[in-house]
């Protein structure tokens, strides 16, 4: 309850506009708000903060390094960040961090249409901030045009179709942006690349130090921690590459190295099971058999 209450919960976008100095929104559940708009001394700094509902931010420049995963690399065009409702993050120390434009939206806004049922889909909801979508510039002339749009509507009185038109906005901008995560995961081959090889290494050190024998299987959480990644952005850039997601991978790597034990040892299937980190020798057959359509004493004996 102690770390509770070291968080500012915002409950709505009233509320948000109060903390930040803005008139009240046009619509209780739905606004965007332009940083240069916004007073200095209205920012909270280095605090964390938790959103009942979406964010999504565009900033139309980044300078200097932004962290991503174990590394930090250098960006000069805008980018995009998202954030779901109840997601803890701490508000930046300088106020340099809050250029740009963000749009907020309620569940309860898009919670009657199509959108409320399919916007979990949208995994880079679930990214860290740290992986935001860094744009081409022909990419950010596209969402600057979406969130003028918005922008354009919001303005506009409010009539029986104005919700339509901006959750269909909405719902544009997203699918443009997992279009523009998909294309980031294929030109950025060559980081993404280095984060592969590092739980590659990650996980030969894992079974090498014997780390199964006590913690048991390796498991996703771990390996993000590790990777200081997201889950969501792990198994997504992993899909991207080689069609497998983080659990699968990992998978792989259990069968790859319980056929080297099959091939190379004289263990048992329930001592390989073990060493593995299975808690019982059916689970290890059963994902072996699924994953190389032969038991494990087949397995051997090919050899």
């Amino acid at each position: 309850m102690q770390q509770q209450s070291n968080i500012n919960p915002i409950k709505n976008i009233s509320q948000l506009s109060r903390i930040l100095g803005l008139a009240a929104p046009l619509h209780p559940l739905v606004s965007l708000v332009d940083y240069r708009n916004v007073p200095i001394e209205m920012f909270p700094r280095g605090k964390k903060v938790s959103l009942d509902f979406y964010k999504i931010s565009f900033k139309p420049s980044f300078t200097g390094h932004i962290k991503y995963g174990q590394g930090y690399y250098d960006f000069e065009e805008g980018g995009l960040a998202f954030l779901k409702p109840k997601q803890i993050v701490f508000s930046p120390e300088e106020t340099e961090s809050y250029e740009g434009i963000a749009l907020y939206f309620h569940p309860d806004f898009i919670r009657n249409y199509p959108l409320g049922k399919t916007i979990n889909q949208y995994g880079f909801f679930s990214y860290d901030v740290t992986e935001a979508l860094f744009l081409s510039a022909k990419e950010k002339e596209i969402i600057a045009n979406l969130f003028t749009s918005i922008a354009n509507e919001l303005d506009n009185n409010i009539d029986n179709f104005s919700q339509d038109v901006l959750v269909s906005q909405i719902e544009l901008l997203l699918n443009y942006s997992n279009r523009f995560y998909n294309r980031q995961f294929i030109t950025r081959k060559a980081i993404n690349h280095e984060i592969v090889t590092s739980l590659d290494k990650l996980l030969n050190s894992y079974f090498e130090e014997e780390n199964s024998l006590k913690d048991g299987l390796p498991s996703v959480k771990y390996i993000c921690t590790e990777l200081k990644l997201s889950q969501r952005y792990l198994s997504d850039m992993l899909r991207s590459l080689t069609g497998l997601n983080t659990q699968q991978y990992i998978q792989n790597a259990i069968i790859e190295r319980a056929k080297e034990k099959l091939s190379a040892t004289n263990l048992s299937v329930s001592e390989i099971a073990y060493e593995l980190g299975f808690e019982h020798s059916q689970s290890f057959s059963k994902l072996f058999k699924a994953k190389t359509n032969q038991s494990p004493l087949e397995f051997r004996q090919a050899f």
